[in-house]
């Protein structure tokens, strides 16, 4: 195929402009993370009150415990329930003027929190938290043998002063844990190094994020989610590795958009020089035959070249036999999809001879030679298409960091414009993805 052809002939070293591009990846958190977040940050002894004699001299210790695992329950409105279970012991005195006899007791209680959730440019999840009641699973009572004194309802005002207090210590412990910043840091200068896109014509991508846009969250029953846009450059590198970008050591800040279209165009470039091209050409064409109105004199190519011309694609092709001379045909280069080749249209086509009589048959002459070559020349993009997506498949499909991983899917990789200079033609390649960003494991 042509592309193995171009390069084994031309170790040339390409570099070519930096395109910019946009990308949009969805993201996920299943909400098991924060709830694991939650129950590994509010742990052991919540609240504990060793004195007596605070409180206006209460007579009163308690000592509150996390008995279980925090649940965590999707609500509308980007909102959590949160349900603590909790163990309490509690020691109460009764009597006067010094003298006092104390009674403890330990009974359970699951107290009950609303959090709304939003995510700051800074990548802080900050929650507003509220209370909501609370439940008793087995209720306090003081044990004097044959008496026992139910105290719920003196416990009741101090439970709802303690919940006030569990509210500012949900609220911190999930800004103080849940910072994606580090992790997204770690994907950003990972993603921003080289990718190695096809081995076999040694050809590098390199991406260079510039800036970050987010959607609001959305809280759905299993599910935090929301969508990352990325504008960025890209570049194409043939024939060595190009230089990482520079390590970053703070992650941007994002600025939010309501919504942002679920679009991947990441644009790639793919360099065809016209030595090449004039190499393809020959190797199609050259020595080839064919009759205009004597079998015994027939045209015979015996030269081409490729060159570009303003817009345009010129093959001159010289002649000889019948017709002796050189023919211009120059044509707007597009990709065909069918074909999977770039082809020529609005052939346009000129021939130079000396010969008087031979321009009588000009008009044949050039029908053929259009059929032969101007329709028939084309450069297979085939191969280079194939490898360049199986490895940027690779690359959307990979664990970028313990917990994170990025899943996704190449739909379409093509030639979307071709530019023309005074050496080669640059082909621009448009990738249309499909990605997902996924946080599953994360040890914050």
């Amino acid at each position: 195929m042509f592309a193995s052809f171009v390069m084994a002939q031309s170790p040339e070293i390409h570099t070519f402009p930096k395109i910019k591009s946009h990308i949009t990846v969805p993201i996920s958190i299943p909400v098991k993370e924060i709830n694991s977040l939650i129950n590994g940050s509010v742990t052991g002894v919540l609240y504990e009150d060793n004195s007596y004699t605070d409180n206006d001299n209460d007579q009163f210790k308690v000592r509150v415990v996390k008995s279980d695992d925090i649940k965590l329950t999707s609500l509308k409105d980007n909102r959590f329930l949160i349900e603590v279970p909790l163990e309490i012991w509690a020691e109460q005195g009764y009597g006067g003027l010094g003298y006092y006899v104390y009674q403890d007791t330990n009974f359970n209680v699951v107290m009950k929190f609303i959090s709304s959730v939003e995510l700051q440019p800074d990548w802080i999840l900050r929650t507003q938290t509220q209370t909501h009641g609370f439940d008793w699973t087995v209720k306090p009572v003081l044990d004097y043998g044959t008496i026992k004194i139910p105290i719920a309802s003196m416990i009741e005002k101090t439970l709802k002063e303690q919940q006030n207090r569990f509210i500012e210590v949900i609220d911190e412990k999930i800004q103080e844990s849940f910072d994606l910043k580090p992790y997204l840091l770690a994907v950003w200068n990972n993603f921003s190094a080289p990718i190695h896109i096809s081995e076999e014509y040694n050809t590098w991508l390199k991406i260079t994020p510039e800036t970050v846009y987010m959607s609001p969250l959305k809280i759905s029953a299993d599910q935090i989610q929301a969508t990352l846009g990325l504008d960025l450059y890209s570049e194409t590198f043939i024939g060595k590795i190009p230089a990482p970008n520079a390590f970053r050591v703070a992650f941007p800040n994002f600025i939010e958009k309501e919504k942002l279209n679920s679009d991947f165009n990441l644009k790639t470039t793919a360099n065809i020089s016209f030595e090449q091209a004039t190499a393809l050409a020959r190797a199609q064409f050259l020595g080839q035959e064919f009759v205009l109105t004597s079998e015994k004199n027939k045209v015979r190519i015996t030269d081409v070249k490729v060159y570009s011309e303003d817009l345009y694609v010129v093959i001159e092709a010289e002649t000889e036999g019948e017709i002796t001379g050189t023919s211009y045909i120059k044509g707007f280069p597009v990709y065909d999809r069918e074909k999977q080749k770039i082809v020529l249209t609005q052939i346009n086509f000129k021939l130079k001879t000396r010969n008087i009589f031979q321009k009588a048959v000009a008009s044949l002459f050039e029908r053929r030679i259009k059929r032969t070559i101007g329709e028939e020349y084309g450069i297979p993009m085939e191969d280079l298409i194939a490898t360049s997506k199986k490895s940027l498949t690779m690359s959307f499909n990979k664990e970028y960091f313990p917990g994170i991983y990025l899943n996704g899917r190449v739909n379409e990789f093509y030639p979307s414009q071709i530019l023309l200079f005074h050496r080669n033609m640059t082909v621009v390649m448009d990738t249309q993805a499909n990605l997902q960003l996924r946080v599953d494991g994360l040890s914050f």
